[in-house]
This record gives structure tokens, C-alpha cells and sequence, in this order.
């Protein structure tokens, strides 16, 4: 959706470096509606999708509060936690069946300390993410909910087509009744 290049097939193009560590990544599938990291956890795996979708969302006041979906070719965690070992602020939860391939933090380590050349290809995986954090921030606070399903639509049709409404509605910070209405003015 918002990457611009998928972080496995980076890693896979050095194939004498892959070969030794492709085995560090676990695939499993994995129901949708799963939670694979809870809000206040800590986070210890790195998610790369192979098939499906997740998103990243919160709980406010019981509120489920949405900021981000990822899809095939995408790589997922709570970046912050993983790295610093922080509760999560996120949860990360399955909305399709999904395939993914798992990499569990002590592997991650483990790949930079013995193949420090793949540690710039995590770096722009995590400046990218940082740069997409900064935009979504700002697009919440300068747009109504009406420009942001027009940009879903525009330019995330991913989006529309795969995401329930619900969780639609989560993201854009309206209820889905409002969504209804912002859709039937579309139509």
C-alpha cells in the first residue's frame, strides 16, 4: 500500500546471504480476526505478509481506533517496542486469513551482528515507516474525514476493496453510520 519496495525480495537479492538466513523466517497462517500483538505488550516478532491483511489499532475509552493496514509485501511490527523493548502502544491484528512470515527479534539480532551490510535495508524499512507515521499524522489533522476516504479511494483502493466497513470507519475517525452517509454522497 504505502511502501515502495517489498523488504524480503531487498533481502533476497543477495542469495549466498539469504540461503544462510531465510530459515530465521517462521511462515504460519493465521486466522483472520487474530491478534498478534496486544496493545501494552512487548513486542518480540517482526510480521512480513506473504497473503492477507493486518492492521495497527488502539483502544481508547473502549474506542477501537485504526491508523494502519498492511498487505502483501509488507512488513509489520510495533517498531518502537520491538526495538527499545517498550510496551506496545498498538495492537496488530489479522482482518483476512492470512500467511506470514515471522522473525522473531533474537533472529533479528542475530542477522545484524553477522551480516551488518542488511542492517541499511532495516534502516530504510524503518525511516520509510517513520516517513509514512509523519504523513498519516499530518493528513489526520489537515483533512476531513470526507478527503480522507477520497484519498482511500483515489489512491488506496486496496483499501476499499478488502477492509471491512467498520474498521473503515475506525480509520477515518467516524462512526460507520457516518461512513454510510460519506459513501451514499459518493454514489
Amino acid at each position: 500500500m504505502w511502501n515502495d519496495e517489498n523488504l524480503l525480495d531487498k533481502l533476497k537479492e543477495n542469495q549466498a546471504v539469504w540461503i544462510k538466513i531465510n530459515s530465521l523466517f517462521v511462515e504460519q497462517k493465521i486466522a483472520p480476526k487474530t491478534l498478534l500483538l496486544r496493545e501494552g505488550e512487548i513486542s518480540n516478532n517482526f510480521f512480513f505478509i506473504k497473503k492477507g491483511c493486518l492492521r495497527e489499532s488502539s483502544n481508547h475509552d473502549g474506542k477501537d481506533i485504526t491508523f494502519q493496514f498492511f498487505f502483501e509485501g509488507e512488513a509489520v511490527a510495533s517498531i518502537d517496542s520491538f526495538i527499545e523493548q517498550k510496551p506496545s502502544l498498538f495492537s496488530i491484528e489479522t482482518i483476512e486469513q492470512s500467511t506470514i512470515l515471522l522473525l522473531k527479534r533474537e533472529n533479528y539480532l542475530n542477522i545484524l551482528k553477522n551480516f551488518p551490510d542488511i542492517q541499511n535495508t532495516f534502516q530504510d524499512l524503518l525511516f520509510k515507516r517513520f516517513r509514512i507515521y509523519g504523513e498519516l499524522f499530518i493528513s489526520r489533522i489537515k483533512n476531513t474525514p470526507q478527503e480522507l476516504y477520497k484519498d482511500l479511494i483515489d489512491n488506496h483502493s486496496e483499501i476499499i476493496k478488502r477492509i471491512p466497513q467498520h474498521y473503515i470507519a475506525s480509520y477515518l475517525g467516524i462512526t460507520p453510520i457516518s461512513l454510510s452517509r460519506i459513501r451514499n454522497r459518493k454514489q
